[in-house]
């Protein structure tokens, strides 16, 4: 497989490239996956192996590539029978490692291991033949009656002995992360694991500790190098007011310190969100603000922003009916979403994150859903000079409605019985699932008071947002990446995965540049569908784009997987590591600097 030259496309193509895809999604309906590449049979490869390498990787790549994400989604054996998983976000999670390791020929070679993290959970469905708690977007038992319903979500509500090995947290991997010197430790039958929230030292280069995260408050840690599940801890853990059940999965960290920022959001009548800090130096966590307004309502969040001066949340229009009451009856997250609403807009908070005012702004924006933040900076101009503001700029991949969500059902994804065309029935529909890459602006006063962090009652300025870039699909992409080094900065290139209307997911990696509108895509071979591009960059590099993308990519008409490596200024690609077996496609990883 030799991919030929990177395909160049400028603004000017961007409408017809989408009407291209919207084309390809109504008239090409797609044939079933090969033995479902990809989501059942999944091997566990405890390793680590070596993998043979084809082209190079080069050597100041090394370190090691975690990634996570959904592993298997059907179980044959339970006692009522198969039980098979609706939802990509509820496959069962599996970890895995690519260590990169450096050679004298400064080319790298290429180890690999895996480990499942949700043995308990698959045995309890195996005793029991269902689900025993809370899940993304598991469909119900249409056999499940009103009082069985009703004490399902009863049953779901009580604290129960074991609860953290049954957690199946399996979306982001967090290196390192403040905070976490205590938490419930995992149960293992020789009783050895480590204990929770420990520094286990930089064994060959691994780093002291890795946790994995979901949009709940939980935490699951492994271990850097076996990969083995060895502690749990919840946000009440960092601090006893953070006691709610949802979070984000993409809590960001402050690149020059290590801080670490992120929410927790609670049910009542009115929502509860808690914005707060853990700190890299001493450990200690600090809540920034507390947003409970009359009429604010949970939601379904994935992801926040932080610039150098405030940490921002957006509440999308994923709203969770019955104050978020429903996720307990429906025992599903997606079921308990509200239908979408055009009435709902999306609400914006601004809080600052170093002088203690809490809520300085808030604004809003047309309703919509996002999974997906990208980055968020400041700049200041004549105007904000003038005005006493900042200019404060958030860039995001937006959904006009919130149908995308039910576009990851695995049927839908693998055209299981005509699915996926019933899906994809109008071409409304594909406009409305098609991601945007947006940047919005918004001037900031910078001396508002604010408010007390843990006051109810703030009620800061309203702004007017405006959009100043809006690049849609195919030309940008999902599981948005840029150059770690222009976090908080100002950024021109932003990496994601395209669908050109060639797949029932993604077809392509794109590179995406916010100042002229053009896209550079991968030449991707067909049938092959990648993952999340993680950039690596070179060391001493100056340019933003001078480094190399690492993707771990799915070969569906073979069922195997490789780690490819792009050059990420050309998107040409330099080699790519063959793992001889599929991968299940997951969500996000992190590349640890051997």
């Amino acid at each position: 497989m030799t991919p030929g030259e990177p395909i160049r496309r400028t603004a000017d193509d961007e409408k017809a490239d989408l009407e291209q895809a919207v084309k390809h999604v109504m008239t090409e309906m797609y044939r079933e996956w090969p033995n479902d590449a990809g989501f059942d049979g999944l091997k566990e490869e405890k390793g680590p192996i070596e993998i043979k390498v084809h082209g190079s990787i080069p050597s100041w790549a090394a370190g090691s590539l975690y990634r996570t994400g959904p592993g298997i989604f059907e179980i044959n054996d339970t006692s009522q029978g198969k039980y098979t998983i609706s939802h990509w976000f509820d496959g069962l999670a599996h970890t895995h490692r690519f260590d990169i390791i450096a050679s004298g020929d400064e080319h790298a070679t290429v180890m690999y291991s895996s480990r499942r993290q949700s043995e308990a959970l698959m045995q309890q469905i195996q005793q029991s033949g269902r689900h025993a708690v809370y899940t993304f977007g598991q469909r119900n038992d249409p056999c499940m009656g009103l009082f069985s319903k009703f004490m399902a979500a009863f049953y779901a509500a009580i604290p129960k002995p074991g609860r953290p090995s049954s957690e199946n947290v399996c979306v982001t991997v967090q290196v390192s992360p403040p905070g976490f010197g205590t938490g419930t430790k995992e149960d293992k039958p020789n009783g050895k694991s480590p204990e929770p929230g420990q520094n286990l030292g930089h064994r060959s280069g691994y780093p002291a500790s890795v946790w994995l995260a979901t949009d709940t408050s939980s935490y699951r840690q492994i271990d850097p190098m076996t990969l083995e599940p060895i502690g749990f801890a919840t946000q009440a853990t960092l601090h006893p007011d953070l006691k709610g059940p949802l979070s984000c999965a993409h809590g960001q960290r402050d690149p020059m310190t290590g801080d670490m920022f992120n929410f927790n959001q609670n049910f009542g009548k009115d929502a509860v969100y808690r914005i707060f800090r853990v700190s890299a130096a001493t450990g200690k966590t600090d809540i920034l603000a507390v947003i409970q307004r009359a009429g604010l309502s949970p939601s379904y969040i994935h992801s926040f922003y932080l610039s150098p001066s405030f940490a921002i949340i957006c509440i999308p229009s994923s709203h969770i009916a019955w104050n978020g009451l429903k996720i307990a009856w429906e025992r599903s997250v997606l079921d308990a979403i509200k239908p979408f609403d055009e009435n709902d807009k999306c609400k914006w908070f601004v809080i600052d994150r170093l002088h203690g005012r809490g809520v300085v702004a808030e604004f809003e924006t047309p309703a919509g859903f996002f999974f997906h933040t990208v980055n968020s900076f400041e700049e200041t101009d004549e105007q904000d000079e003038k005005d006493g503001t900042v200019s404060l700029f958030c860039d995001v991949i937006q959904y006009a409605t919130t149908d995308v969500l039910r576009a990851l059902y695995y049927d839908t994804i693998t055209q299981k019985n005509g699915a996926t065309q019933k899906f994809w029935d109008s071409e409304q529909r594909v406009h409305d699932t098609n991601a945007t890459l947006v940047r919005h602006k918004v001037r900031v006063p910078v001396n508002v008071a604010g408010g007390t962090p843990g006051s109810k009652a703030q009620i800061p300025p309203q702004l007017k947002p405006e959009t100043v870039v809006s690049i849609a699909g195919p030309h940008c992409g999902e599981l948005p990446t840029i150059n770690p080094a222009f976090s908080t900065k100002r950024h021109r290139y932003c990496y994601g995965l395209a669908n050109r209307g060639l797949s029932t997911l993604v077809d392509t990696i794109a590179k995406t540049d916010m100042d002229t509108g053009e896209a550079l895509w991968w030449n991707t071979p067909a049938g092959h569908t990648p993952g999340e591009a993680i950039f690596v960059g070179r060391p001493g590099a100056v340019d933003e784009d001078d480094g190399v993308l690492l993707s771990v990519v799915l070969d569906g008409e073979a069922a195997t997987s490789y780690l490819l490596c792009l050059d990420a200024r050309t998107m040409k690609e330099l080699g790519k590591a063959e793992v001889g077996f599929a991968i299940g496609l997951g969500f996000h990883g992190a590349h640890a600097q051997a």
